[in-house]
């Protein structure tokens, strides 16, 4: 048995080809440099050997996500997306209501493993998470909230093990 389960045959996780990515932060408060958690997003696809095609940092509204997102969307280099912020339960916390509203089609299993790795680290507070995962455009987006914490367990323990294979069977 792998670290990430039993054997999978050919629908394995990880690989080794480089992917595009943008990297979006959400958030009223922030700004670039202060957005450690949007930094943090970028170092590690990076250093997992994928390219940042663009980071950029909107505003906590449907229209500021969607308006910059669909743009990327439509770039060849760009292969999936990770948004950081907006995913709680306040009313200002949007970018689950961007993605949904933009045609999104939700797997709902990336936003349950996720509230359960989560619950593991910070306990029933992780129900509170929104954390999801959209296809938008044959893209994923992984929307994941601002803490540097909750950035870190997402991509080390969800999206860089298995994003290569989601985009190569999107493509098929």
């Amino acid at each position: 048995m792998s670290e990430t389960g039993p054997a999978v045959g050919r629908h394995h996780t990880g690989g080794s080809r480089s992917l595009g990515f943008v990297v979006l932060s959400v958030s009223d408060t922030h700004t670039e440099e202060d957005d450690v958690s949007g930094h943090l997003a970028e170092r590690l696809l990076s250093e997992a050997g994928h390219t940042v095609v663009h980071y950029d940092l909107v505003a906590n509204s449907v229209a500021d996500v969607r308006d910059r997102l669909e743009p990327y969307l439509a770039e060849r280099p760009v292969e999936a997306v990770v948004t950081v912020g907006g995913t709680g339960v306040s009313s200002r916390d949007l970018t689950v209501n961007a993605l949904e509203a933009m045609g999104g089609r939700p797997l709902e299993g990336f936003g349950q493993l996720y509230r359960s790795v989560s619950f593991s680290e910070v306990g029933a507070l992780a129900m509170l998470s929104r954390a999801a995962l959209y296809l938008v455009k044959g893209k994923p987006i992984f929307a994941l909230p601002g803490s540097e914490r909750a950035v870190r367990t997402a991509l080390e323990r969800l999206i860089l093990p298995g994003v290569q294979h989601l985009v190569e069977e999107l493509e098929r």
